[in-house]
């Protein structure tokens, strides 16, 4: 499984962006990895999650998910991050903060 990251927006408009694959982790945080996808069920999110009432500096979310030749994008504004969503947001932004 393939993930790309971006995160945009923001106070300071700084912008971040990493790609991670489960072949190049350990054996653990790839695990780790594939539970945080399957709980966010992010191949049933809908496209774009956006927020009723737009606050400006938050942060935007950009997933892209590559798995057994399927893909799905998923575009989330933080002020509609849904719960089941918000862990494995947390875990990409650590892991882009590393690269």
């Amino acid at each position: 499984m393939r993930i790309s990251f971006e995160r945009t927006g923001g106070f300071a408009g700084i912008s971040k962006k990493t790609t991670v694959d489960t072949a190049d982790l350990p054996p653990n945080e790839a695990a780790t990895l594939l539970r945080l996808v399957e709980v966010a069920d992010l191949f049933r999110l809908p496209e774009q999650i956006t927020s009723p009432n737009p606050q400006s500096d938050r942060f935007q979310y950009k997933l892209t998910v590559e798995d057994n030749g399927k893909q799905h994008t998923v575009t989330v504004s933080e002020s509609a991050l849904p719960g089941t969503l918000r862990p494995l947001i947390e875990w990409l932004q650590n892991t882009a903060q590393k690269s």
